[in-house]
């Protein structure tokens, strides 16, 4: 047995059942033995592959997307980049050398990195040497002012809170153990629901799931008030929904395979499917402009990923070019990363609709 589980087991046999948010978080993040506190998750070595690290075209298509929205923020002298989850600093690395292609928005970068882990801080630094990231543990803490934020596959690592119907109404979900094995329980009946599960799930069957996350609309919460206080836009990439439902989406994957989500905590990726459809409520909430969500593969393509994949095939051997064009169409066929993967930005009032985005009107897509 684990430490962590031993110490999962030990807080439930003291104090009964934790929230599925308590299990997520502590698994994931706790200090000493969260999963990516101390390995490398990322790559064919590691438990699961990314989007930078199947093509070097999705990074270099993010950087140039970065300088246009740059310059459609004025080209301002100096410009905050900031990314979230940076993995192994892969995306960072492709992003900065497209944006050597534009001069003047390279000079104006400060780079930020938002990464709790010491082991994955350390594989970025090496990733990105000579390019001089400033490291910090959360949003609020760099600095104001002008800003891009990227944020591919970061929303889906934050906990989640989940309910579940019962004939009495809506309980939340909790974790216990009976001795041998972790295991999902309902606990007391919630309160204040109505505010939580929107109406048109009010008549979901018993044993539905709802699911819900105070930290991802907290993260929503400072990027609105980044975003208020100078001018910027925030990339969001992740596997989500665009509409509220009912459904258990919580997943553990270990070595590229599904494995089984209270099973050996620590030792697996635990994540869930994002509810843009939430997000998107709450910057509007919030009086920030909000474009999207759509599907990634329509994001990319509009940026020209098929004629960047075949410029770079002009120059690749036979094999490699196949490699090319097959990564390429992971990330943007529908049956593939297409569809289930999501894009939404989020903007300063006053600037115009990003990259990727210029159809939509009144902030719809």
């Amino acid at each position: 047995m684990s430490p962590l589980e031993r110490l999962i087991r030990d807080r439930i046999a003291e104090n009964g059942p934790i929230p599925v948010s308590k299990y997520m978080e502590l698994a994931l993040a706790h200090p000493e033995h969260g999963y990516y506190m101390a390995k490398e998750p990322f790559g064919t070595s590691g438990d699961f592959v990314t989007a930078p690290e199947i093509s070097q075209v999705f990074g270099e298509l993010i950087g140039l997307w970065s300088a246009v929205a740059w310059q459609q923020m004025d080209h301002p002298v100096s410009i905050n980049i900031i990314e979230c989850g940076p993995g192994r600093g892969t995306l960072m690395k492709d992003y900065l050398r497209a944006a050597d292609m534009v001069p003047d928005f390279r000079q104006a970068i400060d780079l930020y990195l938002v990464e709790t882990s010491p082991a994955l801080r350390e594989v970025q630094n090496a990733a990105l040497e000579g390019k001089t990231p400033q490291w910090h543990n959360a949003l609020d803490e760099i600095p104001a002012g002008p800003a891009i934020l990227i944020a591919n596959e970061f929303l889906d690592a934050l906990p989640i809170c989940q309910l579940e119907k019962t004939p009495n109404g809506w309980a939340e979900r909790l974790v216990g153990t009976d001795g041998e094995k972790f295991y999902f329980l309902p606990g007391d009946i919630a309160e204040n629901t109505a505010d939580i599960v929107p109406r048109s799930l009010k008549d979901a069957p018993d044993r539905s799931v709802f699911e819900y996350s105070p930290a991802i609309l907290s993260f929503a919460d400072t990027l609105s008030r980044r975003l208020a206080g100078a001018p910027g836009y925030a990339l969001l990439i992740d596997y989500g929904h665009d509409r509220p439902g009912t459904a258990d989406t919580l997943q553990a994957v270990r070595e590229h395979a599904y494995h089984p989500a209270l099973a050996d905590p620590g030792s697996a990726d635990l994540t869930a499917h994002v509810d843009f459809a939430a997000v998107r409520e709450r910057f509007l909430r919030n009086n920030t402009q909000v474009f999207g969500p759509v599907a990634q593969g329509d994001f990319l393509a509009s940026l020209g990923i098929r004629e960047r994949t075949e410029k770079l095939c002009q120059n690749a051997a036979a094999g490699q070019a196949a490699t090319l064009r097959s990564a390429t169409d992971r990330l943007i066929s529908a049956n593939r990363m297409g569809t289930l993967f999501r894009v939404m930005v989020a903007g300063s009032e006053g600037l115009p609709p990003p990259p990727g985005f210029e159809s939509c009107k009144d902030k719809e897509c």
